[in-house]
């Protein structure tokens, strides 16, 4: 039976209470409601109060109880409601989890998830869009994911919870319930640090993680009618980046666009660049390109949001600049 990335998350946080007492989900409206977009229904029935926790709306206590509990020894998955709320916690996040592990010389760990729904193509405009991965991507000692499929949701989230370092899982309203697909019926795990080539190609590198990726995968069947072969590297974990499997592919193909749905301004495609430039410049046969979000705040008009925001069209035009090279 096919499920939907957020089934997908559902599922993941289900299997991973049965098989650890020491997890436990903490946020707003997660319990009898079963959160904003469902993504706990049923799990309040299941394991009870005292393992989903319904929270007052304040980012910056559930993040401090999250951290406390994780030093503790517990394994607690908070929920932002929207990930735009989350630099409401952004102190607790990259002065507290993010250092802890190094101020106390490696002996403390802190083993805690917290899922921040994020994207733009919902028309939630200018509080309920917002990608803001690249905020943390600058903060050692933090992992950061970005699923974009449902495979990769539920084998990423349960790798995050057993993960002893604080990650951030970053899931995609838009692919709520437009992505499904059938899951296998053994329990799986998706490493964390670790991309994935989801299309092979010879003629130019897309590097994407995200909503973005379907764009790209939407982009490389038109560019396939051109007689470009693209192939397209989902990273599925930002921090750590692989960098292994991102310049095997550009030592393969000599020309590479990084694609991603957050600004392009200080946005992680920047880094990225400057990885391929710094550790393999001699490949490549053109600049390295990027299509981004515009840089400016996310428009609750849909004719504006999309206007901003990064599409098939606008990926396929700049693939068609970069091969002219």
């Amino acid at each position: 039976m096919e499920t939907t990335y957020l089934k997908a998350i559902n599922e993941a946080l289900f299997e991973e209470m049965e098989r650890d007492e020491k997890v436990f989900l903490l946020g707003e409206d997660i319990g009898v409601l079963g959160g904003a977009f469902k993504a706990t229904e049923g799990v309040f029935e299941k394991f009870g109060p005292e393992r989903v926790i319904d929270t007052p709306i304040s980012e910056s206590l559930i993040v401090g109880t999250a951290i406390g509990a994780a030093v503790l020894g517990m394994r607690p998955v908070a929920e932002m409601q929207f990930a735009d709320f989350i630099s409401c916690g952004f102190d607790q996040i990259v002065n507290m989890a993010a250092t802890l592990r190094y101020r106390h010389g490696g002996k403390a760990k802190v083993p805690m998830v917290i899922r921040a729904p994020s994207g733009a193509g919902i028309h939630g405009g200018l509080f309920h869009s917002q990608n803001p991965e690249a905020w943390f991507f600058h903060s050692p000692g933090l992992k950061i994911v970005a699923p974009a499929t449902a495979y990769d949701a539920k084998g990423l989230l349960k790798s995050a919870i057993r993960d002893d370092d604080p990650v951030l899982y970053f899931e995609h309203k838009f692919l709520y319930r437009r992505i499904k697909e059938d899951l296998p019926a053994e329990e799986y795990l998706v490493p964390l640090g670790k991309a994935e080539v989801k299309r092979a190609g010879k003629d130019m590198t897309i590097i994407t993680y995200g909503s973005a990726l379907h764009l790209c995968l939407e982009a490389a069947k038109i560019l396939e009618k051109e007689k470009l072969e693209m192939e397209v590297v989902d990273l599925r974990t930002i921090l750590p980046l692989d960098k292994k499997t991102i310049l095997d592919s550009v030592k393969k193909t000599n020309k590479v666009m990084v694609v991603h749905e957050d600004r392009k301004t200080g946005g992680i495609g920047g880094e990225i660049a400057a990885i391929i430039s710094e550790e393999a410049f001699e490949y490549l046969d053109g600049p390295v390109m990027r299509v981004a979000a515009q840089d400016t705040h996310y428009a609750f008009s849909p004719t504006l949001e999309e206007f901003i925001l990064p599409n098939t069209e606008k990926i396929v035009v700049k693939a068609r600049e970069l091969a002219r090279y």
